[in-house]
């Protein structure tokens, strides 16, 4: 190995030098051959510099290859070094590390050009901030794709603050989640109104703090969604109209076929109208019901907004929901009544959200044995899930989403507005509404928060 030769050669070197020290010692101190004392120095010395030439290339030639290694530098190459220099095997490593270091560079940098090419191609719109020294607001645009530009309508800048200037509305709800987050805004971008879907995450790398900006325009899918919405809405609301105005015209005509050209009505006749007329007036009390239902998923208060421990909530839940459980035979099970986390709600909305759960699980669990419902609360990540489970019958796969569609119902007497009010008032609370079922084994109905 190349230490190995170097070892040996500088101790060679070393002892013929002390040699020469000794020699010309002992000529200085006992002869007078000046002549052969000043060959022997002469000697001497040219070995010195020889030894200090000898360690001083190797030490060059390291610093040579760290500072090319550091500056990524790959011009540089030892070849002629490991053909005739001193230590072939190591001008050869020096070598062999460059060209690796050079191919590990090329292929960084081929990654590097496929994902920004990936994400130039892409429909959404990514903006990459790199944090500087700078003033608050001066960040430079690392990475700006062509989506970006095309749905901000701006160019590819290099600066945050020229962003800033011409989209402040933009900048400004970016900034609002700097430090991570989602949000939804509208922007007027050349008369024409776009509706961005924005997500905020932050990255360290290396030292150097980044910004990663993701964003697509959800105006066409919301109003398509929209569509659907009211489609299905509109085929519920004209079936339930149909279901009623139906009976109502046929016994109308009835009634105006036994009235016409009479002028008065004798008894057997008036029996005959008085199922006709109660029946008309059933089906308009139920068409009249209906519209109240309606209004009321539509009319939901505005939520105000308190901190309220979720040992409070459940445990208002159990006050209320304890006695009609027990009446129906059902066990209800209400734990950690005792917790002290808060949660920013309104108290009022959340309770007739967990009333209208457990309602349902007590109609799913009639004709159940052993029916059980379950209330607790748990932790997940930034989610606060309160949970209403229960062993009724569950909801079959393929009912999932129809379950919550205004006015949809499995049972005969239900009117198929809890669950949407439910749903909504999690909306108005900006979390969400989420179901997990096995039929006939366990069904977990959950009101997820927002939780920081």
């Amino acid at each position: 190995m190349f230490y190995q030769r170097f070892t040996f050669r500088l101790i060679f070197k070393l002892l013929f030098i002390n040699l020469l020290a000794i020699a010309l010692a002992y000529l200085i101190l006992n002869t007078q051959l000046w002549f052969t004392i000043a060959g022997i120095s002469c000697v001497f010395m040219g070995c010195i510099i020889s030894l200090y030439n000898y360690i001083n290339q190797i030490r060059e030639d390291i610093k040579r290859f760290i500072l090319a290694i550091k500056t990524r530098d790959h011009t540089l190459n030892f070849k002629n070094r490991s053909t005739r220099g001193s230590f072939p095997e190591l001008y050869h490593s020096f070598d062999e590390i460059i060209k690796t270091h050079k191919d590990i560079q090329l292929e960084q940098d081929a990654v590097f050009q496929l994902i920004k090419t990936i994400l130039q191609q892409v429909p959404v719109g990514v903006i990459v901030v790199r944090e500087t020294n700078s003033p608050a607001g001066q960040g430079e645009i690392a990475f700006f794709n062509e989506a970006a530009s095309s749905l901000l309508g701006v160019p590819a800048y290099k600066y945050w603050h020229r962003l800033k200037q011409h989209l402040p509305l933009f900048t400004h709800e970016v900034e609002q989640i700097r430090q991570g987050g989602k949000r939804f805004l509208e922007l007027k971008i050349q008369d024409k109104l776009i509706q961005l879907s924005t997500e905020v995450i932050p990255l360290n790398l290396y030292g150097s703090n980044y910004t990663i900006i993701s964003f697509q325009n959800i105006k066409d899918e919301i109003e398509q969604k929209e569509i659907e919405a009211w489609n299905r809405l509109i085929g519920v609301i004209s079936h339930e109209i149909l279901n009623s105005i139906t009976p109502i015209s046929s016994l109308s005509d009835t009634v105006n076929s036994m009235v016409t050209n009479r002028d008065f009505l004798n008894k057997e006749d008036l029996e005959d109208l008085k199922p006709a007329i109660q029946t008309i007036k059933r089906r308009s009390e139920g068409l009249l019901d209906f519209v109240k239902d309606y209004r009321l998923i539509a009319e939901l208060p505005t939520p105000e907004l308190q901190f309220h421990s979720i040992g409070e909530i459940l445990q208002h839940i159990k006050i209320l929901m304890q006695p009609f459980a027990a009446a129906k035979n059902v066990k209800l099970n209400v734990g950690q009544t005792s917790s002290k986390i808060t949660v920013n709600v309104d108290l009022k909305l959340v309770e007739q959200a967990l009333i209208n759960l457990v309602t349902n699980s007590i109609h799913a669990l009639e004709n159940i044995d052993q029916p059980l419902i379950e209330i607790n609360y748990r932790l997940e990540q930034n989610k606060l899930f309160i949970e209403v489970a229960d062993n009724g019958k569950g909801v079959e796969p393929d009912l999932l989403e129809k379950i919550f569609v205004p006015f949809f119902t499995t049972r005969k007497a239900g009117s198929g507005i809890g669950l949407t009010i439910t749903r909504n008032i999690m909306k108005m609370h900006y979390g969400s509404l989420e179901v997990n079922s096995i039929p006939s084994e366990r069904t977990v109905f959950s009101l997820v928060f927002n939780y920081v």
